[in-house]
């Protein structure tokens, strides 16, 4: 009997030994060496691995930056500090890289938009928006502040104010994981610099906004006409902001009705 028991263990064992001698020889054999600066730049990255880069890894992106393949201040969390390093590290000079933050085109809380009813799902921001109205608020573009960007934000940037989604622009990154996270496609990636914002993103004609939206923009073109720089379009009845063009005279933010305009924080 403990024969029958044994001979098993052995070769089982056998095997193992076998297989781990071949395995040790396979990675000596074919083992590539890696590029220290690879290394070196994975070191100077914050380690979140979120994607920002447009790479699943901060491994993968250090090693499309020493093959040329990825720019070395490609990487959001990191910033002009870590774009420094990489850059001695490549034997480049850095180009100064302006800062960029995430921005909410909402400005629908309680004070400025109605409930069309009460809302009682799962606390997802997908799910609410495909129910018929688009969501219980009367604004059928506005944020639903279920927190859906809030939970794949990987720095703890974003939280649920009122209703509406909130950036905290000291702790964000422009890793832009919470932009295919909304399903109005509120978030957009912005300079910092760039104060002057439209917090609105409704695609209805002016009058239908009134009736939905004390904050929403009613496209009427005031911004525009007074705008010496030419920096606003108005497409789809929203004014949009070129960022390159705006000089923050604050012209728009005077003029606009609605005050669906304005100097960010």
């Amino acid at each position: 009997m403990f024969e029958v028991i044994l001979f098993p263990i052995i070769s089982v064992g056998g095997l193992a030994i076998v297989f781990g001698v071949i395995l040790g020889f396979s990675a000596k054999k074919f083992h590539v060496e890696s590029d220290p600066n690879v290394d070196n730049i994975v070191r100077v990255l914050p380690g979140a691995n979120c994607g920002g880069c447009g790479y699943p890894g901060c491994t993968m992106f250090a090693e499309r930056v020493v093959s040329g393949e990825a720019s070395y201040n490609a990487c959001p969390p990191g910033g002009e500090t870590a774009a420094t390093e990489i850059a001695k590290f490549l034997g480049i000079d850095a180009s100064p890289t302006s800062r960029k933050i995430a921005f909410i085109k909402c400005n629908g809380s309680s004070d400025n938009i109605r409930l069309n009813y009460f809302y009682d799902g799962p606390q997802s921001c997908v799910s609410a928006s495909q129910l018929a109205t688009g969501g219980n608020k009367t604004c059928t573009y506005g944020c639903l502040g279920l927190g859906s960007c809030q939970n794949v934000c990987p720095f703890g940037a974003i939280k649920m104010s009122d209703s509406i989604a909130v950036i905290n622009t000291e702790k964000c990154t422009a890793c832009g994981k919470c932009v295919p996270a909304c399903p109005k496609g509120l978030i957009e990636i912005v300079p910092e610099k760039s104060k002057v914002r439209v917090l609105c993103d409704s695609k209805d004609k002016g009058a239908i906004v009134k009736t939905n939206c004390r904050a929403g923009c009613i496209g009427c073109t005031l911004c525009k006409k007074f705008c010496e720089p030419g920096a606003i379009t108005i497409e789809n009845n929203i004014a949009k902001i070129d960022y390159e063009k705006c000089t923050q005279c604050m012209v728009c933010v005077n003029k606009c009705p609605t005050k669906s305009i304005k100097v960010m924080p």
